[in-house]
């Protein structure tokens, strides 16, 4: 699937709820659902800066595509991080640096977060860009 594939089935899923407690649940189940990360790198290089809880990303290039694993010591930002990788992961770096990020806006996420969890997914946003970047320049 390509990425806008994914956002739009994303944005789909956040639509059938009707408020945002619901959508709380959703993405917390999200995250209890994302794979476990290698412990090998939960490492100080792995962490995203700039979040409130500790979020370990890691990128990994495989026949051109990227595969993000992350984790987090907090559940909703676990769930945050698995929304991203789903949309991200396995994905060309290209592909990724030209995404558009309004399907974050459509299901209303950065507006409903603390100022300091949207401030740590415009972090987690610019980590998955950046080793996209990386991969890009490699290629």
């Amino acid at each position: 699937m390509t990425i806008t594939e994914i956002q739009d089935e994303i944005v789909d899923e956040f639509s059938m709820f009707d408020d945002w407690m619901e959508r709380y649940e959703y993405i917390i189940e999200l995250g209890k659902k994302l794979p476990l990360i290698n412990e090998a790198f939960k490492t100080d290089d792995n962490i995203i800066k700039g979040c409130q809880s500790k979020v370990w990303l890691k990128g990994e290039q495989n026949d051109n595509l990227i595969v993000f694993t992350a984790d987090s010591d907090a559940i909703l930002t676990k769930g945050i991080i698995a929304i991203l990788i789903r949309a991200f992961s396995n994905q060309k770096a290209a592909d990724i640096l030209a995404a558009d990020l309004n399907f974050i806006d459509e299901i209303g996420l950065k507006e409903h977060l603390s100022p300091t969890r949207a401030n740590g997914l415009v972090s987690m946003i610019k980590n998955i860009k950046m080793y996209a970047l990386a991969f890009d320049a490699k290629n």
